[in-house]
């Protein structure tokens, strides 16, 4: 796990690369790689990579980036993990190449040597690289096909700048800082900021499952963006393979499927941890663990005060699984003291606005304490088997509003109308019933939207919410989503994946671990896992997470089985003074008042 540089003038007016900007850029994620740091550039500096290194395969010196192949025709700068490369490696010297260390960042390097961009579809891990070709004078980036590593890149027309983080970039001081109005609408719709966009016009995400390819040239240079993975193809492609079978066999795909993907990401040379709360996702992990292997099994739980005796409180319950599976446990309380002393190093490690990531801020931090570098979590569980509530209450909500979808005029009247009422006695989502809920994208925004988008003046200029949300084509693109699939299961779980999981949850995993220095995994994010359950489902089967929690060959305590699911919250709003309710009118509810706190703090960053 690292952070990534890369700065290429490609257009032959643009200044050389300037090697202590290059520089600043890495060394503002120190935190991302303090285990090595590494800086290349070309001699006629037209090219320039930089690296930190946050070493857990190959420790060694040979590991080191930036990495080149032998003759210096290719070079690479690489974040994440390659969980298969292993038999890519063994695949490769079957063909005659040969490594110099047991790095999986010297596979990447050695098939694009063999593959070109074609090396994106043999890869299993996370993972957001960088790749400069010599022969061809062009610049690779490749992001994984749920994003769960980020790659940011600011492109003036002759330089393009790449960087693991928005704020790394703002560094350089040679970005577009203007405001991005889908960025700030896209914050206050959703409580994160949907991809490609960021808070600012100069800097963009590169879309999960995507490759760019840039060339040299006398005046712009050749671009080229491709997706190489697309969820809702996947999920369409699943029934092309429909095949019956028992529920006994169901079973044990199931089975072997997540002890496949357990087993991939226990890969390390460091030990691994797993975060441990009360739900079958991290229980499950914890018992999939134990059968695959392994021994050093080390857990940890965080703890609140204000939680005890609540259904939210998941620390005893924890005990009782780490204790049932051997694992050497550790509970972390955290206190409001503890929030409050946190705020300024969390914000200034949050990479962009985010209404979550906090609860992953803390347990990464006393992972850290406990010395550990790796870290497995659940994240993913509720997506891939329909944890969510959303899974039951957006088909039905469908279902029932589809006639009003023939009369768009009707659903715009009754929200026009009913709004002002609505808000100051209960939800103002409520208005939106009739105009968004008879299709799974707008249904899906009343579910999952922060603010609805009639509400965005109430929190935003008037003008850069029309060129915001004009920008953003939200209603178009939530059903882009999910084009072309029609099982209402797989359209809420395209929706949950990309909208949530990839946007929110995912991004914030990784500034969160990485402001502690630490690597965190997601088995149940894991595309080889995603392409198996999908065909399972296929066959006809509804598989829950209740299948998933039935897999492990030591059964899960049935006080864990049968536990009301929660989700993994923290009491900010009892921690941080004026988020209570009544301060916010009719439109304090939820988590409001949080997201105009945090809103506020990186408009004035």
């Amino acid at each position: 796990m690292c952070g990534i540089v890369g700065i290429f003038s490609y257009n032959k007016s643009a200044p050389l690369v300037d090697v202590s900007e290059l520089i600043k850029i890495r060394d503002h994620m120190e935190k991302r790689g303090p285990d090595g740091e590494g800086v290349w550039h070309s001699d006629n500096r037209r090219i320039g990579l930089a690296h930190r290194r946050l070493a857990i395969i190959d420790l060694s010196d040979a590991g080191a980036q930036p990495m080149a192949t032998p003759d210096g025709a290719v070079r690479i700068v690489f974040n994440g993990e390659i969980y298969n490369y292993r038999e890519l490696r063994q695949s490769l010297v079957s063909k005659g190449y040969r490594f110099r260390s047991s790095s999986d960042t010297e596979v990447l390097l050695t098939l694009y040597q063999e593959y070109g961009s074609e090396l994106v579809h043999y890869l299993r891990g996370m993972y957001a690289f960088v790749i400069w070709d010599e022969k061809k004078h062009g610049f690779l980036l490749a992001r994984d096909p749920f994003g769960i590593k980020p790659l940011y890149y600011a492109d003036d027309g002759k330089t393009l700048r790449v960087a693991s983080q928005v704020k790394a970039l703002l560094v350089s001081g040679q970005t577009d800082t203007s405001p991005e109005p889908a960025g700030h609408v896209g914050f206050y719709l959703w409580g994160h900021v949907p991809d490609p966009y960021t808070l600012y016009k100069g800097i963009h995400a590169l879309p999960a499952g995507s490759i760019l390819w840039v060339e040299e040239g006398d005046t712009a240079g050749r671009k080229e963006t491709r997706r190489f993975f697309n969820i809702a193809e996947e999920i369409t492609s699943a029934g092309d393979t429909k095949a019956s079978i028992t529920r006994e066999e169901m079973h044990e795909r199931l089975r072997a499927a997540l002890l496949d993907s357990m087993y991939h990401h226990l890969i390390a040379d460091v030990p691994i941890g797993i975060f441990l709360s009360a739900g079958l996702d991290s229980t499950t992990m914890v018992a999939m663990a134990k059968d695959a292997g392994m021994n050093d099994l080390r857990t940890i739980t965080l703890g609140f005060k204000e939680f005890t005796e609540t259904q939210n409180d998941e620390t005893s319950l924890a005990q009782q699984v780490a204790q049932q599976y051997g694992a050497q446990h550790q509970t972390q309380w955290v206190q409001k003291e503890d929030f409050i002393q946190s705020i300024g190093p969390l914000l200034t490690a949050m990479d962009q606005p985010s209404i979550d990531g906090v609860n992953s801020y803390f347990v990464c931090k006393a992972a850290k304490e406990a010395g550990l570098k790796v870290a497995l979590s659940g994240l993913g569980g509720d997506e891939l088997f329909g944890g969510y509530p959303d899974f039951q209450q957006i088909p039905c909500m469908v279902r029932a509003l589809r006639p009003f979808h023939a009369v768009p005029r009707l659903g715009r009247g009754f929200r026009y109308f009913s709004a002002p009422i609505l808000k100051h006695f209960t939800s103002p989502k409520y208005a939106g019933l009739l105009e968004y809920g008879s299709t799974y994208g707008g249904a899906y925004l009343l579910r999952r939207g922060l603010y609805m988008p009639w509400e965005l003046p109430d929190v935003l200029d008037a003008d850069l919410v029309r060129q915001g949300w004009r920008e953003l084509q939200t209603l178009d693109r939530l059903k882009q989503t999910t084009a072309g699939v029609l099982h209402p299961h797989f359209q809420v779980m395209g929706l949950e994946m990309v909208w949530y999981m990839q946007y929110q949850l995912l991004r914030d995993s990784d500034w969160a671990s990485m402001a502690h220095s630490m690597e965190l995994r997601v088995p149940l994010v894991d595309i080889e896992l995603f392409r198996k359950v999908t065909r399972l489902i296929d066959t006809g089967f509804t598989l829950s997470k209740r299948e998933m929690a039935s897999t492990p060959l030591v059964p899960l305590p049935d006080a864990v089985l049968n536990r009301k699911k929660t989700g993994f919250s923290i009491p900010v709003r009892e921690w941080l003074p004026g988020l209570d309710e009544g301060q916010s009118g009719g439109n304090g509810c939820g988590l409001r008042p949080w997201a105009r706190w945090i809103g506020d703090q990186f408009r004035n960053d």
